[in-house]
Parts: structure tokens; sequence; C-alpha cells
């Protein structure tokens, strides 16, 4: 099962990013589980979205000390560190195409916790919103999670600032995509101006002016995207009181994501 959930080319990738465990000058103690059998639970609790306490027992770690290992890994940035590591694989395969880029938001129901807010788009209910940007493919490239009832305008900068800059089969870095495709919640003459300066064409949909229907034409596959993420189901309802749990989770769905790409 531990094998399944995590093969060895994952695992190898995980290694170059996961802390060392830490030391216990004064010995003793409990015997602390492996990485790889806790990774396992915690890919699982993100995929089937299962509470921890639901944790099946044949991973060997139970659901709170798979919760513990979760805040550590997690306040050291394990998961953003892993996904900007299978892009760099990805790029270096010559796997990301960067001639053109689109973002979007999506919304989910949030119980409670930091960044939550009125869905207007769910009768006012608390909820949170992940944006993202991906690659022509359909690969994530930057994400951020947010209150529902913040206007996706206020994402782009920091979504396009967020993007790491990612190997390249040949030449330098590169964290810059050639055009950006967005929809017509985007549509502002300061967003336009901000693209130009950092030589990123804009898509952006005009209010009253254009239809969306071709503008859909290649905005799919971030839609398709957004289905992938709906895959993880720990991310259909929001249950996480920290905000940057709920991101960790959000990381851990564009990992896999990556990696399947990686693999195929």
């Amino acid at each position: 099962m531990v094998e399944r959930m995590v093969p060895d080319e994952l695992w190898e990738l995980f290694q170059r990013v996961v802390p060392p465990a830490p030391s216990r000058p004064q010995g003793g103690g409990r015997r602390r589980y492996g990485d790889r059998e806790v990774l396992a639970a915690i890919i699982y609790v993100a995929t089937t979205g299962c509470t921890w306490r639901q944790l099946p027992p044949v991973f060997g770690p139970s659901g709170p000390t798979a919760h513990r290992r979760f805040t550590e890994w997690s306040a050291a940035r394990v998961w953003a560190k892993l996904h900007r590591l299978i892009l760099d694989e990805l790029g270096s395969c010559g796997e990301l195409d960067w001639s053109r880029c689109a973002i979007d938001s999506v919304n989910m129901r949030a119980l409670k916790g930091d960044l939550t807010g009125p869905n207007p788009v769910d009768r006012g209910k608390k909820g949170s919103k992940i944006h993202l940007i991906t690659e022509r493919t359909g690969l994530p490239l930057s994400i951020g999670i947010s209150s529902a009832n913040l206007h996706d305008s206020q994402a782009l900068e920091p979504l396009v600032r967020g993007i790491p800059p990612i190997r390249s089969r040949r030449g330098p870095r590169r964290r810059r995509p050639a055009k950006l495709h967005a929809d017509k919640g985007y549509d502002y003459d300061h967003l336009r101006r901000w693209l130009r300066k950092r030589g990123i064409r804009h898509r952006i949909a005009r209010k009253g002016i254009e239809s969306s229907t071709r503008l859909g034409r290649h905005r799919w596959t971030i839609e398709r995207t957004m289905s992938w993420l709906a895959g993880c189901r720990r991310l259909h309802r929001r249950y996480e009181r920290k905000a940057e749990h709920f991101l960790a989770f959000t990381a851990i769905a564009c990992s896999l994501i990556c990696y399947r790409r990686l693999t195929k």
C-alpha cells in the first residue's frame, strides 16, 4: 500500500526536499515512523478526503501522528518545494509550454478558519477560493488561496510574481509566460499595463464587447485542471482551520498532477 501511494520515483524526489528528522540529545523516546509511510498516509488523506482519525492502520502511523508530521512539513514549506522540484524536472525534459498560460479561480465551501468569507455564488455562505496559473497544457505553475469574496483581479499580480524560476531544456530558468489568457473577471486596464511592462502579452476578455466563447478555445485547459484538483477530495470542502494547511493540500494536489505528467 505504501509503495502504491508513494512510488519509488516520487519518494526519491521527496527525499530531496524533506528536512532531516529532529534528534533527541538525551536519547530515548518512541521510535519515529519512517517518512515514506507518513507521506503515504498524508497522500491517502488528501486524495480520499477522510479525516485524520479515519486513517487505516495499514500505513503504520496513526492519524494524530500523520497530522503532526503534516504540520511540521507544512511549516517547512515542503509541499511548495516538492511542487517546484517536479516543475524543474518537467522543464528540464521540455514538458512545459510557456507560449500560452491561463489564470482562473474556483470556490468551495469552508466551515471555519482563516481566509474565509461570504461566497458570492453560494448564497453568502462562508467559503474560500483557490487561484492558479497553468501553462498551455494545464500543468499548475503558481497557486494561492483567499477568502471567497476576494475579487479575482486582485490575485493576478501575486500569482504572476509567484511563478518560480523553472529550469528549461536549454537556456536560463524561466518564470514569465509569453501570453496570459483570462476571463472578464480580470478586465482592468491597470492589469493590462502591468502585464505589458513585464513583457507578457495579455488576452483578457472585455466586458460587454467580447464573448467568452472564443477565449474558451484556449482556457479549457485550466478548466480541466480544476477538475483534476477535484480528484483530491480533501479540496471539495475546506475543513482546515489554518489557511496554511489548506494551501498545503492544494500544493499536494498540484504536485501529484505534475508528477503524473512526469511519469507518463
